[in-house]
């Protein structure tokens, strides 16, 4: 499932949700399906959250407080 892309997963799980929202399923089928449904929720959410931190990172302003600018990542330093 961690192969999913973010549009991926996100079809599969308004997929998940209708059916089960028709109700016509066996109660241990809607339960497998409901389970599958929380780990694309978990996976959509995490996407989402990864794709935020490399947008948006906080850094101190100069008065106490922190502002949000444009993620920038940092250069690894090399131990060789």
């Amino acid at each position: 499932m961690e192969e999913l892309t973010f549009e991926q997963a996100f079809a599969a799980l308004e997929e998940t949700v209708r059916q089960l929202e028709l109700g016509d399923l066996p109660l241990a089928e809607a339960l497998a399906l409901f389970e599958h449904g929380v780990k694309l929720a978990d996976l959509c959410e995490r996407q989402l959250g990864e794709a935020e931190l490399r947008v948006r990172q906080l850094v101190p302003e100069a008065g106490g407080g922190y502002e949000s600018v444009p993620f920038t990542p940092r250069q690894t330093e090399s131990f060789s």
